[in-house]
């Protein structure tokens, strides 16, 4: 399964802005992004200055759309391929695009405060700790549905890490379209997400101009 490898911290400071790929780390002070906020690169510094200057609009569409895909650790073709899914769909593409990508699997995790970023929360999916309706599911681009419960494995709560993060849980905001049972460590999907509880700081519009040109 494809997925990137390089340093997380460089795409942040490629979009200009904090993608939180790092979990804790990315609220501390280590951040990275906190002293160097420019792009990475040798003329990084220069092309801040000249970005904040001269941007065309296939620029900024791109820039919107790599955000995006970034924070939800998707590759090119596999976002592509929601757009297309999103333009299927009744109603605005680039909210269907958000939720789509906001019913992943591994999100879900995420939102659920079992995990400290995506990353981490694909991880967890992989390796085969959770359960959609009972059953092992180890894909991370799984489309939850209402409905779902989606638990933490039996076995793996056994593990030092979950037995560590119950008493996490809960001091993390939860999206009002999920629900948690921290006790047993299970979520539930209680509608699909509206864009007002998308807190992701983009604009999907641009997204949709960039595939339309």
């Amino acid at each position: 399964m494809a997925r990137y490898v390089g340093p997380a911290c460089k795409l942040c400071r490629r979009e200009g802005m904090k993608l939180f790929l790092k979990g804790d780390k990315c609220y501390s002070e280590k951040c990275p992004f906190e002293k160097r906020s420019y792009p990475p690169g040798q003329h990084g510094r220069e092309a801040a200055f000249r970005g904040r200057r001269t941007s065309s609009n296939y620029t900024i569409q791109l820039r919107e759309k790599q955000k995006v895909r970034r924070l939800y650790g998707v590759l090119e073709r596999q976002f592509r391929r929601y757009f297309h899914a999103a333009e299927r769909r009744a109603g605005l593409t680039g909210e269907n695009l958000l939720v789509l990508l906001e019913t992943r699997l591994d999100n879900v995790v995420y939102r659920l405060g079992l995990a400290d970023s995506r990353t981490q929360a694909r991880q967890l999916v992989q390796h085969g700790h959770f359960t959609v309706n009972g059953r092992k599911t180890n894909i991370p681009s799984y489309a939850a549905r209402v409905g779902d419960v989606i638990a933490v494995r039996a076995e793996s709560r056994r593990n030092q890490y979950f037995k560590m993060r119950r008493d996490l849980l809960g001091k993390r905001a939860i999206p009002a379209w999920l629900g948690l049972d921290e006790g047993q460590l299970e979520g539930r999907v209680l509608a699909m997400p509206t864009r007002q509880e998308i807190d992701v700081p983009v604009q999907e519009q641009l997204i949709v101009e960039f595939y339309s040109r």
